[in-house]
């Protein structure tokens, strides 16, 4: 099992101005550093690529989603605004060597309305004709797109595995798969180590570990010894990693209600979470 922190730990958005970080991560002993995208022209990829090459730090990648990057949405430039954003990360990843793509790549965060059936259906439709072309172009690249449910709160769209699995069927691509949050099965699963068994190995790609509050790993109730069992059942051994917001933007801690701090201080959450992923998983 590898171990991770997201750069939404520290810092939103996350930019060249931040390399520094990659070498904070090595230090305090994780194997890889997730970098959120939310703005691409704001980061230097080569001189990550470098940089994470250097400290032998792996790099995974994940994106982030609002409103005019929604390819559900009933407004057509969104919806290819959307698409070509997830392109880009997607040709990201490639070059930084991340084996995924991950996040609520469907919807906007934070979209959480009552609609029709029938506009439910509509843009279910448009997500799932714009998956099948990433499908193709993450093939063409080597990265797999991970499908991240959200809580009911944060989207309207995938809230639980059984709709994740609905989706990644009805798109039928073996480069789309599932990203599990834990946080998220907290409030939407009635059994997460049953969830991820009903993922199974071949279609979990990537783990983000976080606690019942979004604090540090190992503070909180959720069932962490379930989950590892579930996760050594069905063979995962890709990364655990943690993601939560230290510094969020205004925009991010709207669309993900993270009003007051999560712990102390981003280091002592991020180096305390790691001390407990090694506790527990290794």
């Amino acid at each position: 099992m590898l171990f991770g922190a997201s750069t939404f730990i520290w810092v939103s958005p996350f930019s060249t101005q931040n390399i520094d970080l990659l070498t904070k991560v090595k230090n305090m002993g994780y194997d890889i550093i997730e970098i959120a995208v939310e703005d691409t022209a704001l980061i230097n990829w080569d001189l990550v690529k470098t940089v994470a090459r250097d400290l032998d730090l792996k790099i995974t990648v994940s994106g982030a989603f609002g409103e005019e990057r929604d390819i559900s949405s009933t407004e057509p430039h969104y919806r290819e605004t959307g698409k070509q954003y997830i392109i880009d990360c997607i040709r990201i990843a490639e070059n930084v060597g991340s084996p995924i793509f991950g996040g609520p790549v469907y919807s906007a965060v934070g979209k959480t309305r009552i609609v029709s059936e029938e506009q439910k259906k509509q843009e279910r439709r448009w997500c799932i004709d714009t998956l099948i072309d990433i499908g193709q172009i993450a093939a063409d690249h080597g990265v797999i797109v991970g499908l991240e449910p959200l809580n009911r709160f944060e989207t309207d769209m995938v809230n639980t595995v059984d709709q994740a699995i609905s989706i990644v069927q009805e798109v039928s691509s073996p480069n789309l798969k599932i990203v599990l949050d834990t946080f998220h099965s907290n409030i939407e699963e009635k059994d997460i180590p049953a969830s991820i068994r009903k993922i199974g190995k071949d279609l979990l790609c990537h783990v983000q570990g976080n606690e019942s509050d979004r604090g540090t790993p190992g503070t909180g109730h959720l069932e962490w010894e379930g989950i590892r069992d579930a996760l050594n059942e069905i063979g995962y051994d890709g990364a655990v990693v943690i993601e939560t917001f230290g510094q969020p933007s205004k925009e991010l801690a709207r669309a993900a209600c993270i009003w007051r701090p999560l712990a102390n201080s981003a280091d002592e959450l991020a180096t305390e979470g790691l001390a407990f992923y090694k506790e527990m998983f290794s």
